[in-house]
């Protein structure tokens, strides 16, 4: 899949590094968020084709034209928001990865909104 430039849209993700002990829990610790460009669909719809299966609960896909891309299940994205942390110093984000889907030539990003504050 070819990724047109005019398509591209800026966005950032940030790599899981570890889990850090939190009081009595635990907490992600992401590293430090790096802008992309990639074509963001605008939302999932009926008509797409079952890349990802079809069990899979995702609300858009990224397409990218590096299949070499960081981006791991276990990212964060900052689609619609920039990347900024709360009091405690953890990342306020609006995207999960589900799941990566690499090809030859492009990869596609499965996401999942969700609401972090």
């Amino acid at each position: 899949m070819k990724c047109l430039k005019r398509n591209k849209r800026p966005f950032y993700f940030a790599s899981y590094l570890r889990k850090e002990k939190y009081g009595h829990t635990y907490r992600p610790i992401y590293g430090d968020a790096v802008m992309l460009m990639g074509n963001i669909s605008a939302s999932k719809g009926t008509a797409e084709t079952e890349q990802f299966g079809i069990n899979l609960d995702y609300d858009k896909v990224i397409v990218l034209d590096d299949p070499e891309c960081p981006i791991e299940e276990t990212s964060i994205l900052f689609i619609d928001i920039e990347p900024t942390r709360n009091d405690d110093g953890d990342y306020i984000y609006d995207y999960t990865v589900k799941k990566v889907a690499p090809s030859i030539n492009s990869v596609s990003i499965a996401i999942k909104r969700v609401d972090v504050s």
